[in-house]
């Protein structure tokens, strides 16, 4: 891995070279995007079996061989061996206890004039749920948004997730059995987008989609926006690690590797001022990294993106956490709680050497649907809200009427808006 100090002059210029926090999008990445989805639209059904099979080497005969039934979800759970089972029903039931602790009430109040102010929470009628199916196999992924939706009271939640060469992977099935999804098809990239976005004769159209997905689902999530909601264009999976002497060199390293296997553009990043753990951490993970099964993709990914930086103290390392607001951010000190109150920008904060990021992708609770690429400076994680919205609600009496017409009245006519002063005078009766 590259050396980074903050003590060098042009560091601010390294750390945006390493971080390249512009979300580019390949022009012909977008203009393949543009025509599938055209296609899905124009076609439908038909658009989704040829694309399907083209992309994802398998031959669908019909429409209906696209979803995959509810009892072949509960099969796949039936068959799962009883450990699998059971580490899907209990990661499962700490996010849905998380995520029901997120729900908002609804808010009432009434005025000096007795008017009724407030507003109502309702999730939407149907959500989509996108889950990757390329490099791995990610149940934990169906569990962090398929639960998170049901949390939210969404009455139906529609999945969809590819099936390279038509191989269904059971514990995804499973997790989707368990989680609870109304509804899986057995399709991928821009063209589920698509699907979900639009709807076909087959697939349901949806209010909104959440989950992860390559560049390709990126960028058909950004050309359907405003025909449907989206949780947020996902970029590579990062981590941050800030660490003093007190870390153990061998966890920061497992650590490390734990987000840079899952691509060669994911990164991981380790800030200390200690430089002789940066060099225990570097020992560590020379001599780890062939144990690893997928050691050429973490070493692509370490060589690309990945970085040991010195910083003067934790104050600095702190600052510097917060300009590369990342997805994870872990707080491997002494005393954690010391600085976790000025983190103002990441995804999720692990506290302690024993708080491993990992546990947060299966089982401590909040999604692991998270902000990348610098967007946590302005974005959240994947919550109830993410599947919910809000409805003014005002009723007024007569005399609150009354009372603020002669305001609504002044401010129309300021605006030249005629009618809108008429329909306010009109109201400044008690009648």
């Amino acid at each position: 891995m590259r050396r980074l100090s903050t003590h060098d002059a042009d560091f601010a210029v390294q750390l945006d070279a390493l971080l390249d926090l512009q979300l580019r999008e390949e022009p012909a990445v977008a203009a393949t995007v543009a025509g599938i989805i055209d296609d899905v639209r124009a076609r439908g059904d038909e658009a989704l079996i040829e694309l399907t099979e083209r992309l994802d080497g398998w031959q669908c005969g019909q429409p209906s061989e696209l979803e995959i039934p509810a009892s072949a979800l509960a099969a796949a759970y039936e068959g799962l061996a009883v450990a699998t089972r059971e580490a899907i029903e209990v990661a499962h039931a700490r996010i849905l206890s998380y995520h029901q602790r997120q729900l908002p009430e609804d808010l009432l109040y009434e005025d000096e004039f007795g008017n009724r102010l407030g507003q109502r929470w309702t999730p939407v009628d149907r959500a989509g749920v996108y889950v990757p199916g390329g490099k791995a196999a990610y149940p934990s992924s169906v569990l962090m948004t398929v639960t998170v939706a049901r949390a939210a009271g969404v009455p139906e939640v529609v999945l969809v997730v590819p099936t390279p060469a038509g191989e269904r992977n059971q514990s995804v099935l499973a997790a989707a059995h368990v989680a609870g999804a109304s509804r899986v098809f057995a399709i991928g990239g821009a063209q589920a987008i698509a699907a979900l976005a639009y709807g076909t004769a087959t697939v349901p159209r949806v209010d909104t989609i959440a989950g992860p997905g390559n560049a390709y689902v990126a960028a058909a999530k950004r050309q359907v926006f405003g025909q449907v909601g989206i949780d947020s264009i996902a970029g590579p999976s990062e981590v941050l690690v800030i660490a003093d002497a007190s870390a153990p060199p061998e966890w920061i390293a497992l650590d490390l590797f734990s987000q840079a296997e899952h691509d060669e553009a994911a990164q991981a990043l380790l800030l200390s001022a200690d430089a002789g753990l940066l060099d225990a951490v570097e020992a560590a993970m020379q001599r780890l990294l062939p144990e690893q099964p997928r050691r050429d993709i973490i070493q692509a990914s370490l060589e690309a993106r990945g970085a040991l930086v010195l910083v003067r103290d934790l104050a600095e390392a702190v600052e510097v956490a917060n300009r590369i607001a990342a997805e994870h951010l872990e707080l491997m000190v002494e005393d954690p709680h010391a600085l976790v109150g000025s983190i103002r920008h990441a995804g999720a904060i692990f506290l302690g050497h024993r708080t491993a990021e990992v546990l947060g992708d299966y089982v401590a609770g909040p999604s692991h649907v998270l902000p990348t690429y610098g967007t946590a400076r302005y974005a959240s994680p994947l919550s109830v809200y993410d599947f919910k919205k809000r409805s003014s609600v005002i009723d007024l009496t007569a005399r609150g009427a009354a009372e603020l017409a002669a305001t609504a009245q002044h401010l129309a006519e300021v605006e030249g808006l005629a009618a809108h002063a008429a329909a306010a005078a009109a109201r400044r009766s008690n009648r």
